[in-house]
């Protein structure tokens, strides 16, 4: 347990120190729509520290979680940084910070960045935990497979934002609902979720690993009921009235074959 918090511990103060410079630059741009991006390539940075951090027990399961971490958070920051860079400030935040007046700059400070900042504290446990040294030493049947729905799912969500992507810029408007999208409404959350549940099971081989599954747990509910699926709908369902009907007849969150 000194291990762990230790770890918790030291991931907790770099996160802060970078949120605390990354809400100083929002100030000077009057944007904090890039807080996006960095929520994926923060778990990069507490996979890279917490790996720095512990020795001992299963390199090959430091290792593992180390890889799809990064690889999911990079390819994650790189794509919302991207996203942001063409469509400007994100509508959410503006609409956020606009009621926030007269002081939206300390309102920005407590909601966005130092809530963001506990939350991933908080999703980043099995990445934690799961790296803590701590019997069996090897990956075993239940960390491979963790291994390989974390892998389905960072496949998932790539495809879904790479078709979206694409359908945005055709400029044609409607409804997204080609490729994985006619099977799920959030062929990306879907895959994030599936990330997260995945580093669970490779953590849940370790005895503190097990209690991590906090963190997958508050992501799914972040991901559907909270700042993700839920909040899209609401906005899509105003700004598309044929919407309503794309979900009468498409899974809200698991990949099902759409009803006629």
């Amino acid at each position: 347990m000194e291990s762990f918090l230790f770890v918790f511990g030291v991931n907790a103060a770099v996160i802060l120190a970078i949120l605390v410079l990354l809400w100083a630059i929002s100030v000077a741009i009057k944007d904090v729509s890039f807080i996006d991006s960095f929520w994926g390539f923060s778990f990069v940075i507490i996979a890279g520290v917490t790996y720095l951090l512990t020795e001992g027990g299963s390199e090959e399961r430091r290792l593992l979680i180390l890889c799809i971490a990064a690889i999911w958070g990079t390819r994650l920051a790189g794509y919302l940084f991207w996203r942001w860079r063409r469509e400007g400030p994100d509508g959410r935040y503006v609409a956020m910070l606009g009621k926030a007046q007269p002081h939206p700059h300390r309102f920005s400070f407590r909601m966005v960045f130092m809530l963001q900042g506990i939350l991933l504290l908080i999703v980043s446990l099995p990445i934690q935990l799961g790296s803590i040294p701590a019997e069996p030493a090897a990956v075993g049947l239940l960390g491979w497979f963790g291994a390989g729905l974390a892998i389905i799912g960072i496949l998932f969500e790539t495809i879904g934002d790479w078709q979206l992507a694409r359908f945005k810029a055709q400029g044609t408007g409607g409804v997204m609902d080609k490729g994985l999208w006619r099977y799920t409404r959030h062929p990306n959350y879907f895959g994030d979720a599936c990330v997260w549940w995945g580093l669970y099971l490779i953590a849940a081989e370790t005895t503190l690993g097990i209690a991590s599954f906090i963190g997958p747990a508050v992501m799914t509910y972040l991901l559907v009921k909270w700042s993700g699926a839920a909040l899209l709908e609401r906005r899509l369902k105003r700004a598309k009235p044929e919407y309503e009907d794309y979900i009468r007849r498409t899974s809200g969150f698991f990949p099902w074959p759409p009803k006629a």
